[in-house]
């Protein structure tokens, strides 16, 4: 049996990725009891995240070198424009919270400093670059998904079912499994220097992704508050 890129990637981020279900902020959403405000302060990080995830997207289907990878990216960023942001986009209305409102959100320290590691390797390297920074954040959350799914009543849950539902739903696995595809018929035949590089930026963005979770249970933004002279 061919062994796949993914299959190696998978060795090193899986401890990673444990540790995410862990950790107190996806076991409360998973288990029902997580703090309303500590999930509001990550639905609107993760609302201008997927604004800036959206343009790495746009810039793979830019890069891309043939018809078939182009509409790939063209149909990932449809489904995180639409599917994806329209999750949060409910749960804002939930909160008194209107699009613009959500859209003028001021991006954390985190979530800052994740979003431009993604641009900067993205357009510094080619296509495979694109794939790698995107991989993480469309896989891990649909095996969060499915993870939370399997605990009793997470997906009936009245406030957070319906982000369990959307992230291990049929539709969210298709657009993970494009990501692992496009990353596995990437991978093929390139030199082990370029292998390991791809495999720097997952495991990079899956650290990050924890910070992300940790952002949002500790309702972080900056380290040191600056105000205004008067």
């Amino acid at each position: 049996m061919e062994n796949l890129f993914t299959d190696r990637l998978w060795n090193k981020v899986e401890p990673i990725w444990k540790s995410y279900l862990e950790h107190p902020f996806v076991k409360g959403l998973g288990e029902g009891w997580l703090d309303q405000e500590k999930f509001k302060h990550w639905m609107k990080q993760d609302y201008i995240y997927l604004i800036e995830y959206s343009r790495l997207f746009a810039l793979g289907s830019a890069k891309a070198t043939d018809l078939d990878t182009m509409t790939t990216f063209a149909n990932l960023l449809h489904g995180t424009l639409d599917m994806e942001m329209d999750l949060h986009r409910k749960y804002a209305s939930k909160f008194g919270i209107s699009n613009e409102e959500l859209e003028n959100t001021e991006a954390a320290a985190t979530t800052t400093a994740y979003t431009s590691y993604m641009l900067n390797v993205s357009q510094r390297g080619g296509i495979e670059n694109v794939v790698a920074s995107v991989l993480a954040c469309a896989w891990s959350y649909n095996y969060i998904g499915k993870s939370l799914a399997k605990l009793p009543g997470a997906l009936e849950h009245e406030f957070y079912g319906n982000w369990v539902q959307m992230y291990s739903s049929d539709e969210f696995t298709a657009l993970a499994n494009d990501c692992i595809d496009l990353i596995n018929t990437i991978a093929k035949g390139k030199p082990e220097h370029e292998l390991a590089f791809i495999e720097e930026i997952v495991v990079k963005t899956s650290y990050f992704e924890y910070m992300f979770w940790d952002m949002a249970e500790n309702k972080e933004m900056w380290p040191v508050e600056v105000r205004a002279s008067v």
